[in-house]
């Protein structure tokens, strides 16, 4: 099973729009990732579950039309601040891929939390609008591969 984790693409500033939807650069961010995955690494989540917040919709709206992945869903267990916890369990379960789209500090610690036991390390630094891809094989979890959309933009 594959579990592709994503921080929501870049948001507008809350004194722009309350509800920090995303940004045109967040969104080409999601755009640029989606389709670079689409072309090499073709993910098939078979259900894209994200917070109810507007920008982690959106992202999770937009790699579901670059995927052709037919379930998009919310979960109130995504929030920043949620109990990693409680998703750790549930994949324990899920034998499909999916993608869990939310936000920092959960997924870091959900992501240290299926590695390594323990979710206050920080093994994996997640970007917006990046996918990190994590395989479980048996009961076990490891990183496949990252990829971030900082990769497509030349350094300053």
């Amino acid at each position: 099973m594959k579990l592709y984790l994503v921080q929501h693409g870049l948001a507008v500033d809350k004194s722009e729009d309350e509800q920090r939807p995303l940004s045109n650069q967040g969104r080409e961010d999601i755009v640029r990732t989606g389709g670079f995955l689409s072309l090499f690494e073709r993910p098939q989540p078979v259900r894209i579950v994200h917070s109810h917040k507007l920008r982690a919709k959106q992202s999770a709206e937009m790699f579901a039309e670059a995927w052709d992945c037919p379930v998009v869903e919310d979960s109130s267990e995504l929030f920043p601040n949620a109990d990693p916890h409680v998703w750790a369990s549930r994949l324990v379960e899920i034998h499909a891929d999916m993608m869990l789209v939310g936000h920092l500090p959960y997924l870091p610690r959900l992501t240290s939390l299926l590695l390594c036991g323990q979710p206050d390390r920080e093994v994996v630094r997640f970007r917006n609008g990046g996918v990190v891809c994590l395989e479980r094989t048996e009961n076990e979890w490891s990183v496949c591969w990252q990829v971030n959309p900082t990769l497509f933009y030349p350094k300053d």
